[in-house]
């Protein structure tokens, strides 16, 4: 890749970034887990059902993981411990070894690919060449994906990850050395999520968690009974996410209480989407539930016919969404309708990544699937 290439491709990773962290994802541009670092898993890009699949690309073991998207490129990351960086015709460009499992989905910050594995190492990698630019240790395996936020002097990039050592760990993302560390009561599992300027994020401990993203200082621990597997989403003063037992909470954070609970349905290990007033999550008790944001009405539920650990994306007028039983579902917004599926054929349990007239996304089989709308 010559120089010019070279500052081509580090300006459009650049401008990923700033959208991430204005809250907004450009029509070629999906760079983290959820989307944006409030985790709505929301999108305005449009993709109109049905789709055929354009190409597919296997890795050596199965792929837990969101694939994220960045300048025409698409990187995944495989238990197999390899990350992989494929072009928008499913050419692989690069890959890296982090010598160990990856579960949690990769982040393109800047100019990098930022990925932490079971074995608690977290990789910053040139998201051009796949090359490492540094690595960062914990005590515990990383299970959840990263979140940025700016340092307090905004001078600096600091990245969000928690650990299975119990502890989220701040580091500076140009260096690799640690800013603070938060120690909870056990396991984090989820990525935080960012509002204004706390990190919101449950685990294991059973406690919802807010952070002062600058000092590593604890705002707030609420009690939520049983662990929390998942991320929350964020939208204005609120955050929406479930637990192990089957309850949904809407909690506002700037009151700093429960605005509303829904309980009855099984494990939510994925974490929901919100747009507007509607609140989109999925249970292991093989149902998609749709809330009303406000009240927690149960505006619609869709059946499968396995559970559902992916977590759903709202694109426009659409619901996005993987599920247990090997399928992608395209379902109305709305009404919960189905508008179209896709049989992939093996567990779903990533997150789509939704694009302008594409869908990436990966599945157990260890394959990573493209898709775009039929021809007419």
């Amino acid at each position: 890749m010559n120089n010019l290439s070279r500052l081509i491709f580090s300006s459009l990773i650049l401008l990923c970034s700033v959208l991430l962290n204005a809250q907004e994802k450009g029509s070629e541009c999906w760079p983290s887990f959820r989307g944006d670092s409030r985790l709505t898993g929301t999108t305005t890009q449009l993709i109109k059902p049905p789709v055929k699949l354009l190409w597919s690309f296997a890795a050596s073991d199965a792929i837990k993981a969101s694939p994220v998207v960045a300048n025409k490129r698409v990187f995944i990351a495989s238990t197999d411990g390899f990350v992989y960086a494929l072009d928008f015709t499913g050419q692989l460009k690069w890959k890296f070894n982090t010598g160990n499992s990856i579960e949690a989905s990769p982040v393109i910050l800047d100019n990098s690919v930022i990925v932490g594995n079971l074995e608690g190492n977290i990789f910053s990698l040139d998201a051009a060449t796949g090359k490492q630019k540094w690595k960062y240790t914990t005590d515990g395996q990383i299970s959840g994906s990263v979140n940025w936020t700016l340092s307090p002097d905004r001078k600096q990039k600091w990245i969000l990850v928690g650990s299975y050592d119990f502890f989220l760990h701040c580091v500076n993302a140009s260096t690799g050395k640690v800013c603070w560390k938060y120690e909870s009561e056990n396991y984090l599992n989820g990525t935080p999520a960012l509002w204004n300027n706390m990190a919101v994020f449950g685990g294991c401990d059973g406690f919802l968690h807010l952070v002062n993203t600058g000092t590593g200082k604890s705002s707030l621990k609420m009690n939520i009974g049983t662990y929390i597997p998942a991320s929350a989403a964020i939208s204005g003063n609120r955050a929406y996410f479930g637990n192990y037992d089957g309850d949904f909470f809407c909690y506002d954070l700037k009151l700093k209480k429960t605005l509303w609970k829904s309980g009855g349905a099984a494990a939510f290990i994925a974490s929901p989407a919100v747009s507007g007033l509607k609140v989109v999550t999925a249970s292991q008790n093989h149902q998609i539930y749709c809330y009303e944001a406000n009240t927690g009405k149960i505006l619609w539920k869709y059946k499968t016919r396995g559970k559902v650990d992916s977590s759903p994306v709202i694109a426009g007028n659409l619901v996005v969404i993987g599920t247990g039983d090997g399928r992608l579902l395209f379902l109305d917004l709305a009404t919960g309708t189905e508008k179209s599926s896709y049989e992939i054929g093996s567990a779903v349990t990533s997150a789509p990544a939704v694009i302008t007239n594409r869908v990436f996304v990966t599945a157990e089989d260890g394959k990573l699937y493209a898709f775009g709308p039929k021809e007419k």
